[in-house]
């Protein structure tokens, strides 16, 4: 309802995570990386960031399939000790992956002819 107004302002501050804190929640962004890699061939490039957003630590995990726009799932702590559970890492890298895999899907589907009909 405020927009960007600071009034019901939620989030950390950006500067909350301890330096153990930020280590952490990286490890669990490159983990979540490492298992969409996994569930991908080679073409598609995996990569993780953590940032200082306007509402606290903004960390985004993006798969960048051979064609067809990025695929790209966000996290934003609301807890400065808040960490990405094993279940979540799972969920988000299978999610990742469907969702590049559809892309992909997508930008050929206009492109080829079936082969049987």
């Amino acid at each position: 309802m405020y927009g960007n107004s600071p009034l019901g302002d939620d989030g950390l501050d950006p500067e909350t995570l301890s330096p153990d804190q930020r280590r952490q929640l990286e490890r669990d962004l490159s983990r979540v990386a490492q298992q969409t890699r996994r569930l991908l061939p080679e073409e598609f490039v995996v990569g993780s960031d953590l940032t200082a957003g306007s509402d606290g630590p903004e960390a985004t995990v993006a798969v960048r399939p051979p064609v067809g726009p990025v695929v790209s799932a966000g996290y934003t702590p609301e807890e400065a000790d808040a960490t990405i559970t094993e279940d979540e890492q799972t969920d988000l890298a299978q999610g990742l992956a469907a969702s590049a895999a559809l892309q992909v899907k997508q930008a050929l589907s206009g492109s080829t002819s079936p082969t049987a009909r």
